[in-house]
């Protein structure tokens, strides 16, 4: 039986939230500059910052992310 192979920008998208709620920098994003995967991983990295923003604690957060990444 084939595997599928989940979508890389998805998956781009949560790692940036991941990074964003364990305090990384926007900067140290792995992507090339100017590709999709690099505007996915941003948009994630700034919705974990938002989130932590508006009062959710770090567990929500990881909660929310474990079901962005089974979600895929």
């Amino acid at each position: 039986m084939k595997k599928h192979k989940r979508d890389p920008e998805q998956r781009s998208y949560v790692k940036g939230y991941q990074a964003a709620i364990q305090g990384r920098s926007l900067s140290i994003c792995p992507h090339q500059e100017n590709t999709k995967t690099a505007f996915q991983w941003s948009r994630g990295w700034r919705e974990g910052r938002q989130d932590g923003w508006s009062g959710f604690n770090r567990e929500t957060c990881q909660k929310k992310a474990t079901n962005l990444a089974l979600n895929q």
